[in-house]
């Protein structure tokens, strides 16, 4: 059973995957439109993330040093959230996203710095710019 689906079985339904794309360019290369779901659920995922890391790392942090400085610890993780995000916001979403011009291919452009450009209209695959930069934000912190 194991080498028929091994040997004819996964190739047939890998053909068959390519030919439904080839003979359906406008359902493989369709224009991206806002999906309320997706928006949804980045949404949450980026405020799971949020709440996980912070914690997380001012309680791990916090272990590693003395009950007397414990509260400096904490506010030290906060503090550095706060510096990453304005950093984030100022120029890393635009050199990590947009494309270079020239000898900045691999770094990237200053076209969204300041999140020029960036908005609810602009998307990001099917969901809106503003809610892609504060997912990949929550990974920059």
């Amino acid at each position: 059973m194991f080498k028929f689906l091994r040997r004819q079985a996964v190739p047939a339904f890998s053909l068959a995957a390519v030919l439904l794309t080839i003979f359906t360019p406008d359902a493989a290369f369709a224009a991206d439109q806002l999906n309320s779901g997706d928006t949804a659920w980045i949404i949450t995922a980026t405020a799971l993330v949020l709440f996980m890391t912070l914690p997380g790392l001012a309680l791990f942090y916090g272990g590693l040093v003395r009950s007397r400085n414990v509260l400096s610890v904490l506010m030290h993780c906060v503090a550095i959230a706060c510096l990453m995000s304005v950093l984030w916001l100022i120029i890393g979403y635009s050199l990590s996203f947009t494309d270079g011009a020239g000898a900045n291919d691999l770094i990237g452009g200053l076209s969204r710095m300041f999140l020029a450009g960036v908005g609810t209209e602009a998307l990001s695959g099917t969901i809106p710019e503003n809610v892609f930069f504060s997912f990949q934000m929550t990974f920059a912190i």
